[in-house]
């Protein structure tokens, strides 16, 4: 399956992202040993993270940018997050059905995968799927999340680039003077740029232009860029990657580039511990036991659940 990552079998490395996502611990092992033999590869990917609300037209402009990257030479992944029901537990996964012309590039790879609940608009295994479409010789990385506003650190914590859309006359201008996610954006993005709504964009760039200078100096030394672009048009497709090949070249002559990735390699290994540390938790079976008296004791009100989790976590302390 490495070796098929490696000369950039499609197949194989779809096989292997669902071992990665899978919550099997014989597949996790087996997903450990290929995302261990893949970091191996030396690679020069360059991994942007795409967010802004539902409806702001984040898959017409992936289709779009990759289109015009695969144009350009690149091989360009999608890496698609979809919100997983808290109800039913299901995803819709259509990314493929919205971004059909990129899907059928040959240099291109496209791999809608459900949230299952976690936050920040990722998967829990968003960056080990980074690293495996790496080894498979894609360039650029594209990571569209689920759009859920101020969590989306998660996202933010695993690319180089942080590109976020916007919507102009449609209420988002404010949204976006609020602190949180616009601090980490590398660059804004006015969406659908065209028609009627091209004078309302360009009153919304001047905007949220003002509203940057608000902003502290972020650490890459890079200030942030507000453009407007229209994807169905294909206008400022291009200058958008003009704008991250800048960035990029000035965040490797200054070292924040490595910097980064070492710093995001640091958090990749605590989140890992913690994931390791839960599981482990859960499956100890006199947990499930205490767990499910102590449920009984929180039904008839004999426990807050405050002090409930605080004997549960005291009492398994114990018997270690």
């Amino acid at each position: 399956m490495v070796n098929g990552i490696f000369n950039g079998d499609k197949a194989l490395l779809a096989r292997a992202i669902t071992l990665v996502e899978s919550a099997n611990w014989a597949h996790i092992e087996k997903a450990n040993t290929i995302v261990e033999h893949c970091l191996t590869k030396k690679t020069n990917g360059i991994r942007i993270g795409i967010t802004g609300i539902p409806g702001v037209g984040k898959s017409t402009f992936i289709e779009a940018f990759g289109k015009m990257l695969t144009k350009a030479g690149k091989k360009v992944a999608v890496l698609a997050v979809d919100p997983t029901s808290s109800i039913s537990k299901g995803s819709i996964l259509g990314d493929k059905t919205r971004m059909q012309r990129l899907a059928k590039d040959t240099n291109a790879f496209i791999r809608p995968s459900p949230s299952s609940e976690s936050l920040g608009g990722v998967t829990k295994k968003t960056k080990e799927t980074i690293i495996l479409c790496e080894a498979a010789g894609y360039d650029i990385v594209l990571v569209e999340t689920v759009g859920v506003g101020q969590s989306e650190t998660a996202v933010y914590n695993m690319v180089d680039f942080f590109l976020l859309l916007k919507l102009a006359g449609a209420g988002d201008e404010l949204q976006g003077i609020k602190r949180g996610i616009i601090e980490m954006a590398d660059a804004i993005i006015i969406n659908k740029a065209d028609g009627t709504n091209k004078d309302k964009a360009d009153l919304a760039k001047k905007m949220f232009t003002n509203a940057l200078h608000l902003y502290p100096a972020k650490t890459s030394g890079w200030s942030p860029k507000v453009l407007t672009a229209s994807s169905l048009q294909n206008i400022g497709i291009k200058e958008i990657w003009d704008m991250i090949s800048d960035f990029i070249h000035q965040t490797k002559v200054n070292s924040h580039f490595n910097k980064n990735r070492i710093e995001q390699d640091k958090r990749w290994f605590l989140n890992t511990v913690n994931e390791g540390i839960t599981h482990h938790f859960h499956k100890d079976k006199s947990v499930a036991h205490m767990t499910q008296n102590l449920l009984l004791d929180i039904e008839q009100q004999k426990i807050s659940p405050f002090r409930a989790a605080e004997k549960l976590l005291n009492d398994y302390t114990k018997s270690y």
